[in-house]
């Protein structure tokens, strides 16, 4: 099985260097600041789709993830993501993230961040005159050390739809949904993301999104971001995945820089 043309799964969000102040932003709250899944999306990119893994077949991620603002940089170094294809339409999925945290006054941290877990269900397929749609609900634990800032300190949940749509050579993907965070200062938000990609040959796909997180830390605001991006398959089995962008609204806050990039093995 190749790599799918079109965004797997990262992490889920902007990441924001956390410190004692932001004991309520974990990796994955501070990240889903600016949406890649560290709620851990669519690798490479924040905004996902609804395409499964195909019925008994594999996909496993090894890939690190960066977010710097005016407060710092945090990410993963690395995360580890495992998608299943346990049924015809239907995907499960785990990622384990190595998580950082060097805020540019205070101590660098590192450890595990917040494991997160999801089932993705296709439940309309593509046809030419209709989207592919799906849903992929995650639940973000909250195994990693908040105290640190690597981790959010209470569970959340996310509740988003997904279409997708295919003119031969372009892909394009998207939707949004709900977080519910229960962690302190925390807000319930909404995150909405587009991605457009081309296959530029045999071997490189080529896309950006942008995307739109609601207020996620009282106080903070809302913001909007890109990427731009793509992956490289070298085989059937073996991905090169990368993207890079930046925020578009409160950068300084939320996102001056953010990148991605991974290594992608499908069977």
């Amino acid at each position: 099985m190749g790599a799918r043309s079109h965004s797997t799964e990262p992490l889920r969000a902007s990441m924001k260097p956390c410190n004692v102040k932001y004991v309520a932003g974990s990796l994955l709250a501070c990240t889903m600041l600016m949406a890649p899944r560290l709620a851990l999306a669519g690798p490479p990119f924040m905004t996902d789709d609804p395409e499964p893994v195909e019925y008994r077949h594999h996909e496993l991620y090894i890939s690190s993830q960066l977010v710097k603002t005016q407060d710092g940089r945090s990410g993963t170094l690395p995360h580890l993501e495992y998608n299943y294809g346990a049924a015809p339409d239907l995907q499960l999925h785990i990622i384990v993230p190595y998580a950082f945290n060097s805020p540019v006054h205070g101590q660098r941290e590192s450890g595990l961040g917040d494991v997160e877990l999801g089932i993705k269900y296709r439940f309309m397929q593509e046809t030419d005159s209709r989207p592919m749609v799906g849903i992929f609900p995650l639940v973000e634990t909250h195994t990693g050390d908040a105290s640190k800032g690597l981790g959010n300190g209470a569970t959340q949940v996310y509740l988003p739809v997904w279409l997708q749509k295919r003119w031969g050579k372009w892909q394009s993907y998207g939707g949004g949904g709900y977080w519910i965070n229960n962690a302190a200062n925390a807000r319930n938000h909404w995150f909405f993301g587009w991605q457009l990609q081309k296959d530029v040959s045999e071997h490189l796909t080529l896309g950006g999104e942008i995307f739109h997180n609601t207020e996620q830390i009282s106080g903070q605001g809302g913001n909007s971001g890109f990427n731009l991006g793509g992956f490289y398959n070298f085989d059937k089995h073996n991905h090169l995945l990368f993207s890079a962008g930046r925020g578009l609204t409160n950068v300084n806050m939320t996102n001056q820089l953010s990148s991605y990039v991974g290594y992608q093995l499908t069977w």
